[in-house]
């Protein structure tokens, strides 16, 4: 049984970004189309970021509407996780009660998310092995997320993570959707976990040639001949999954449809990404859907302002949806790239403009790449958006799509 034959919904979302702390700032973000990317600060191992504002972890929380007992002993990224959650979790009205705690799980997108932590620990235990928290035994397991967020919420179903790179955050929600469409759970709260690598990590990406260098004009950004990789954007986001049916007797609407997903591998260990694994994955999700490539009207594109990266989704899209040129933005380039939690923080967004009946800016593309996408310019463009496909790529060949339906 797949997404699509079982009815599976999205009644809630959750997120924390540089584009703000809640939903509703991201989606006024989104529709301004205000970018957050800047230069990073003297000792930064990165020369551009994307930060969040001053106070958004507060605020994130404070819009959760979390007890202090659910986050004191947490760490960062897990507050973080706890913040996205709470908001989708009242989102979706179960702050009120919802299915069996048996019947509701959560799926947490993302590995080697405490990158930063784990490299402090090490600081703390060169010093003296007695400062090491005892706690980090806990903590620096990425499953603290799932046991974290099943305690706050009392979730007693089934739990787990997902690593696939960049793609993660699409793999959760496919293996989230799955649950429910099998009818293993009623409600899947899906989240996308902040990640926080350690500096030499950041470091890594940008000797690797995948983020921006220091030389240059500036950040650039994707499907602009000024792209020079991607910056990153910590973020997290969720959303909950729920059964059209679970739905209903709740009495709660849904947001979205998950209508249909593929994932697959490059059979390739390196970051290059492939035309064939990008175009498969998105024919295949459309087929699971039902629909046809001119039933699109919007792509939220993997779009990292990597050279090779944009080219390849460029190509792989235009082979999909040929002449039908369906709207295409990237939400990275206004927020930076999440990593793991891009594809969460990529699907709210999509689900937002297709709520919303927007298509968000890209106003970093001044001259774009041979064969771009059709890409929004400077300002948001109305529109009544059905249907819409979200991308997430990840290093290691790890390729994935995911079809949503508008509600009603």
């Amino acid at each position: 049984m797949t997404p699509a034959a079982a009815g599976v919904v999205v009644t809630g979302l959750g997120a924390l970004s540089p584009l703000g702390p809640d939903v509703p700032t991201n989606a006024d973000a989104l529709r301004a189309g205000r970018i957050t990317i800047a230069p990073a600060g003297a000792g930064e191992p990165v020369p551009y970021r994307a930060p969040w504002p001053d106070g958004a972890l507060d605020a994130a929380l404070a819009a959760a509407a979390l007890p202090p007992t659910a986050t004191r002993r947490a760490s960062h990224p897990v507050r973080a996780s706890l913040a996205v959650a709470g908001q989708a979790w009242r989102d979706a009205g179960l702050h009120h009660g919802g299915p069996d705690p048996r019947r509701i799980g959560v799926v947490v997108a993302g590995s080697n998310l405490n990158g930063a932590q784990s490299a402090a620990a090490a600081a703390r235990m060169a010093r003296d092995p007695m400062l090491v928290p005892p706690r980090l035994a806990l903590q620096y397991q990425d499953t603290d997320h799932v046991a974290t967020l099943s305690e706050a919420f009392g979730i007693r179903g089934e739990g787990l993570t997902v690593g696939g790179a960049s793609a993660s955050g699409n793999l959760a929600l496919v293996h989230g959707a799955r649950l429910v469409a099998w009818g293993i759970l009623d409600v899947c709260l899906v989240v996308g976990a902040l990640a926080e690598p350690s500096p030499a990590e950041l470091r890594s990406f940008l000797n690797l040639g995948a983020m921006v260098p220091t030389a240059g004009p500036g950040p650039g950004g994707p499907f602009d001949r000024s792209h020079r990789g991607f910056v990153h954007g910590p973020a997290a986001a969720a959303v909950v999954l729920e059964s059209a049916g679970s739905a209903a007797r709740r009495g709660v609407p849904a947001l979205a449809r998950l209508a249909g997903c593929a994932v697959g591998l490059d059979a390739n260990s390196q970051p290059d990404p492939t035309v064939a694994g990008e175009a498969g994955v998105m024919a295949r999700a459309l087929r699971d859907a039902g629909i046809a490539p001119a039933d699109v009207d919007l792509v939220g594109a993997h779009g990292t302002g990597s050279p090779l990266g944009d080219r390849v989704e460029a190509e792989a899209i235009a082979e999909v949806f040929g002449d039908a040129r369906p709207w295409v933005n990237a939400v990275k380039g206004l927020a930076g790239h999440a990593l793991t939690a891009a594809g969460l923080l990529s699907a709210v967004a999509v689900v937002v403009q297709l709520r919303d009946g927007f298509v968000h800016p890209n106003p970093w593309v001044r001259d774009p790449i041979d064969g771009a996408p059709e890409l929004a310019g400077d300002t948001a463009v109305t529109a009544r958006l059905r249907w819409a496909v979200s991308n997430a790529f990840g290093f290691g060949g790890f390729n994935s799509a995911v079809v949503w339906r508008a509600p009603g």
